[in-house]
């Protein structure tokens, strides 16, 4: 008998929120989907709960009944803050969204210690270890159960790569490690499967197409969003692979944005198995080419940085 989990969207009224929340409705993992936002939230409940699925959905609005939402969770997925808009780098992002994820995550703290929690909320690479450094002040940071999403930039490599090869990307497999913005986010290209013969040129091309697709959204949605539905998709995707391993079952691996020791980076992207646990096995780097190991020095560096930002937030 497979045991069942109760699933919080924090942020569920929102762009992510809202297709995540329908796509997670079909996840027959999950015994209780519950909608977290400061607005708007019991519509999108009262229309999900008209999906015909087995899952059943309910909300809770506003600072004040978040403790409740997120009550012995056994998943926190965090979706709330605003989206990037066109021109703006996801630094600026950071001020405004940091405030809004601590909430969160001082409400997971006390009322769902043991959830494991995954953030989407960008800027990513400095928003997850800020929030490490909340949970340490309440005596609640377990390495192996927080998670920054990068999914993203793993479908994007699939369908880009699929696109390329003229096959199905999802019979595409490449791991992208590292962070989630701009030259942050490597592509392991050589170790792609099915492999991939490719000129210096046209690698980098598509290995700078992969970094910088969530602008060509951001440009497409001419300011009224940036990635949403694919985030929703990539997310779902990621949640799955939790749930699968809460339950003891084998969960495909995925890349996301963790507590490590892989490189000078405290927070790095690296191929992950799950467990009942959260992290079962952290599989470390893949085999690089010289161009990746250059790639790699630059994303650390630029990690470190924005680490030192998140950090450095949580302890004004």
């Amino acid at each position: 008998e497979q045991r069942h989990y109760k699933v919080v969207v924090v942020g569920a009224a929102g762009g992510i929120g809202q297709p995540l929340s329908l796509l997670l409705k079909n996840n027959k993992l999950i015994s209780e989907l519950v909608l977290h936002d400061v607005v708007n939230v019991a519509g999108v409940a009262a229309d999900l709960s008209h999906v015909p699925t087995n899952v059943p959905v309910s909300s809770f609005k506003g600072p004040c009944q978040i403790k409740d939402a997120v009550k012995d969770a056994d998943l926190v997925v965090i979706t709330a803050g605003f989206a990037r808009q066109p021109g703006m780098d996801r630094e600026q992002l950071f001020e405004v969204n940091a405030k809004v994820v601590r909430g969160a995550i001082q409400a997971i703290a006390r009322n769902a210690s043991s959830a494991l929690i995954a953030i989407v909320t960008n800027p990513i690479n400095s928003i997850v270890p800020m929030a490490a450094e909340y949970l340490k002040r309440e005596h609640a940071f377990d390495p192996k159960r927080l998670f920054g999403v990068t999914t993203l930039d793993l479908i994007r490599a699939e369908t880009f790569i699929g696109n390329f090869m003229d096959i199905d990307p999802r019979d595409v497999q490449v791991p992208v490690i590292g962070g989630h913005a701009g030259k942050t986010i490597l592509p392991i290209l050589s170790q792609c499967n099915p492999e991939l013969d490719l000129e210096h040129d046209c690698k980098m091309t598509l290995i700078r197409r992969i970094q910088m697709g969530g602008d060509e959204v951001v440009e497409a949605k001419q300011g009224k969003g940036s990635a949403t539905l694919s985030m929703a998709f990539a997310t779902a995707r990621f949640v799955n692979a939790l749930l699968l391993g809460l339950d003891g079952r084998k969960a495909p691996i995925e890349c996301a944005y963790v507590y490590s020791k892989m490189t000078e980076a405290s927070f790095f992207s690296t191929p992950l198995s799950f467990g009942p646990c959260g992290i079962e096995k952290n599989h470390g780097l893949p085999d690089l080419d010289d161009c990746e190991r250059v790639g790699l020095e630059k994303a650390v560096k630029g990690l470190l940085k924005s680490i030192e930002n998140g950090i450095r937030f949580a302890h004004c």
